[in-house]
């Protein structure tokens, strides 16, 4: 098998890893959580105008038409720097989404604006019902002549905050655990009967709840069923949240290693004790098994098993990252578990990653099924 990156990735490579070393430490971070949104601006043009957004879209819908390698090598280097622009859930995710089963105007008027940095789309589909990534959809949409009226309420919408739409489940009737019987949905952020409340996760982004009451939409705004199409967006997504932990993973790693290295204490330094060795000699083998299950997951795309390959990764790297984090804050003591850290800040990121949209048992039950 051939690891090495062609050309066009490298290049990619290059490009993100100057952009997180030009414009993240820990202090720039939090200042960046601070402003509207939670994120900046100005980092989200600049990643739109360096053509991260447009990875994985085809040439045809204006992207650049690359495969999951470089989706995953864009989303690790995002990683390294703890990058707090959500690139994944306001653009690729839903844009994905739309690619597959927007039709032709929607996809027209929507697709560009998105992957220029325009606009922001946010994915709203889990709700209170939801247990452990299972389907409960209760949101509803009726047909009312040529429209449809939406009606329920989304408690996650990742990202959400400000966002120009929102792609919404719902079904038009029946049982909410039914998998079949739903579509999304396309709605605008200033659709009379929507409200929108913003939140913070842990990690300090913002995100969303929805409440549709009465939310009428255009036939158009209905996505047509491509599961096909649905499932190949999802597989993306959990690659980019596994890339991405994977770079939190080395960034803190690094800096932890650095640390004990010129911590002294007892007239020696940290990285000098044995069981400190041992211990963080047994997080570099999670390190290393978590990327081989990337690879591993990036060099089946095309193939039946792609899917399955990265859950597998999904569901390792959701709980090994957890493990390492605490063992990095643990070496740092109390300071570890703040925001004056990088450590803390990537343990928060963390938590996110692993728990959404679904915890890793859930990952695992669906990678153990598809065996």
């Amino acid at each position: 098998m051939n690891f090495e990156l062609n050309e066009d990735e490298e290049m990619l490579k290059a490009v993100v890893e100057r952009f997180v070393s030009d414009r993240y430490d820990v202090e720039r971070r939090r200042g960046y959580l601070t402003e509207t949104a939670g994120f900046s601006a100005e980092n989200w043009s600049l990643l739109a105008e360096l053509g991260v957004m447009s990875v994985p879209f085809s040439e045809e819908a204006g992207g650049l038409g690359l495969d999951a390698t470089a989706t995953a090598v864009i989303f690790e280097a995002l990683g390294r720097g703890i990058v707090v622009e959500p690139v994944l859930e306001s653009c690729v995710l839903p844009g994905l989404y739309l690619a597959a089963g927007a039709d032709e105007a929607v996809q027209e008027e929507w697709l560009p604006a998105l992957l220029s940095g325009e606009k922001r789309m946010a994915v709203a589909s889990l709700e209170n019902g939801s247990r452990d990534g299972s389907l409960w959809i209760e949101t509803t949409a009726m047909k009312d002549g040529d429209d449809f009226v939406l009606n329920g309420e989304k408690q996650y919408a990742i990202a959400g905050s400000h966002a120009d739409a929102y792609l919404v489940s719902a079904r038009e009737s029946g049982d909410a655990t039914d998998k079949d019987g739903w579509a999304w949905y396309l709605v605008s952020a200033d659709a009379e009967g929507l409200t929108v409340t913003d939140w913070r996760l842990s990690d300090g982004t913002w995100t969303a709840s929805l409440t549709l009451s009465g939310v009428k939409v255009p036939a158009s705004a209905r996505l047509a069923d491509n599961s096909d199409g649905f499932a190949r967006a999802d597989a993306l997504a959990n690659l980019a949240r596994s890339a991405e932990a994977l770079g939190i993973m080395e960034a803190m790693f690094a800096e932890t290693l650095d640390y004990l290295r010129t911590r002294e204490q007892f007239g020696t330094s940290l990285g000098k004790f044995q069981v400190i060795q041992h211990r963080m000699a047994e997080q570099y083998a999670h390190l290393e098994q978590a990327r081989a299950l990337v690879e591993l997951a990036i060099v089946s795309d095309g193939e039946d098993g792609f899917t399955r390959n990265v859950d597998g990764a999904r569901a390792f790297i959701s709980d090994a990252s957890l493990e390492l984090g605490h063992e990095m804050i643990q070496f740092h003591g109390g300071m570890g578990v703040t925001d004056e850290l990088s450590i803390g800040q990537g343990h928060k990121r963390l938590l996110v990653l692993s728990r959404w949209p679904e915890p890793p048992q859930s990952t695992l039950d669906r990678y153990a099924l598809a065996s």
